[in-house]
């Protein structure tokens, strides 16, 4: 199963995320729900970086399967938001599509360091 936690800061606009797992909806090199989760996760973070000047933490772990994110900008950019945003509706359609067994979201406020 895929974790996904996303977080939210104080005024509640999603400011980060971490993924873990495998969907184990079909073998390894043939699971559409990983592919979709993955290109919605990867393509995320790329946009960010590419399209806002949001500065943030990103950390791809191969070996232990797992994906973070997090902007660390002051103020959350209206692009990076929607991005985000964006994020968030892909990944709840699939949990919708293919069910709990497989991706499983949870939203979380992020503690203030």
């Amino acid at each position: 199963m895929i974790k996904v936690t996303v977080y939210q800061n104080h005024d509640g606009v999603f400011c980060g995320f971490r993924m873990e797992g495998h969907a184990g909806f079909a073998a390894y090199g043939s699971d559409i729900v990983c592919s979709a989760v993955s290109v919605l996760v990867i393509n995320t973070m790329n946009s960010i970086e590419k399209f806002t000047d949001d500065k943030f933490k990103g950390a791809i772990h191969e070996e232990k399967d797992v994906v973070s994110f997090d902007i660390i900008s002051e103020k959350i950019s209206a692009s990076a938001e929607l991005l985000i945003n964006s994020l968030v509706l892909g990944l709840t359609a699939i949990q919708s599509e293919y069910g709990k067994k497989y991706i499983k979201i949870k939203f979380k406020k992020k503690q203030e360091v």
